[in-house]
């Protein structure tokens, strides 16, 4: 951690022994600055090659905070490590740097934070939607909760709207409208 010096805050380490065997389950975690991002996923590559699990996110109102869950030492004696870093943006500044050419496969999961919290990956290799569709409008970030997040209008109370009728029936019969009374209870009094 002196590496990096006051860019990591908050490292917090948490080992707990679970199920029948007690086999020990280790959680590392610290909030890091987005400019150590690469290096500290680097010096964590030449620990042991880590398995990028998920880059979650979330919205706190001020700033929205990516979390970069690795796993570590996957099937070696001792167990499995989980370590996560977390990187927290200003929303006047929402750029973070990509990770694909460390971990290729993070591509997806940079795709999807783009999308759903108008974050700009800076230098992903394919930049394209991943689960909205292109007539999506701009500037709406389904994740958020500020003013960029969905608005009311774009709001459908699916349940109000019943089955399409243009669709194969469901496998299951659907459940009949039934209003099932109170049963009565005796008191034994």
């Amino acid at each position: 951690m002196d590496t990096f010096g006051e860019a990591i805050t908050d490292p917090r380490i948490v080992t707990r022994a679970e199920g029948a065997k007690k086999n020990p389950n280790t959680n590392i975690w610290m909030t890091i600055d987005r400019e150590i991002l690469k290096p500290v996923i680097s010096l964590l590559k030449e620990l042991y090659y880590p398995h990028l699990s998920v880059i979650s996110g979330w919205d706190t109102g001020d700033e929205l905070r990516l979390q970069y869950i690795f796993s570590i030492y996957y099937g070696k004696p001792h167990g499995e490590y989980m370590v996560t870093f977390t990187v927290p943006l200003k929303k006047t500044d929402l750029s973070v740097p990509t990770i694909s050419d460390l971990i290729p496969g993070a591509v997806f999961t940079e795709r999807e934070k783009q999308e759903m919290y108008g974050i700009t990956v800076v230098g992903i290799p394919d930049g394209r939607r991943l689960f909205l569709p292109e007539d999506f409008p701009q500037g709406v970030y389904p994740l958020r909760k500020d003013e960029t997040g969905i608005p009311d209008s774009m709001i459908k109370n699916l349940w109000e709207t019943k089955r399409p009728t243009d669709r194969p029936a469901p496998p299951v019969a659907e459940k009949e409208d039934t209003e099932e009374k109170p049963k009565e209870v005796k008191s034994d009094e």
